[in-house]
């Protein structure tokens, strides 16, 4: 990701801010219907998980310039997600359903250069959730067999 990746993503978010409930509805209809099984993870009334969205997109979107501030609350983003069953195959799906939910709300200003970039930083959010998530694993594990080394003292 490079600063002018961060520039369009940063620029293409200030016209989906605007929009942003129908970007959030895009977003969920094309995400069911890339995954139907995914709507098991949700609550019945989406209205919380859509601002939740837009707000962390937000979030990430604005800390871009400075991803040292943001990455350590992403990275607790994945940690969380396990706890709702979100699995490492789901992180492609949404990327689709982000890319194709930019491509709907930006239209013509949805670029292959936009792309790429939106594209850039879905990958680094997506790649640091997974990396925590199974850096989370591990010492799960790692905790769960310590008691089992430990060797009693005589």
């Amino acid at each position: 990701m490079n600063q002018r990746q961060i520039q369009l993503v940063q620029e293409s978010f200030e016209m989906v801010k605007p929009i942003a409930d129908i970007a959030a509805n895009l977003f969920y209809d094309r995400l069911f219907e890339l995954d139907p099984s995914l709507r098991r993870l949700f609550k019945a009334d989406m209205s919380e998980q859509k601002h939740h969205l837009i707000t962390t997109l937000a979030f990430a979107v604005g800390g871009l310039n400075k991803p040292e501030r943001i990455l350590p609350a992403v990275r607790q983003l994945g940690v969380r997600h396990i706890g709702y069953g979100v699995q490492e195959q789901h992180y492609q799906t949404v990327g689709a359903a982000l890319l194709w939910t930019l491509g709907q709300g930006l239209g013509a200003h949805f670029t292959a250069e936009v792309e790429e970039a939106w594209t850039a930083v879905y990958t680094l959010l997506a790649t640091t959730m997974q990396e925590a998530v199974r850096e989370s694993i591990s010492l799960s594990f790692q905790t769960l067999e310590a008691p089992a080394l430990a060797i009693p003292n005589p």
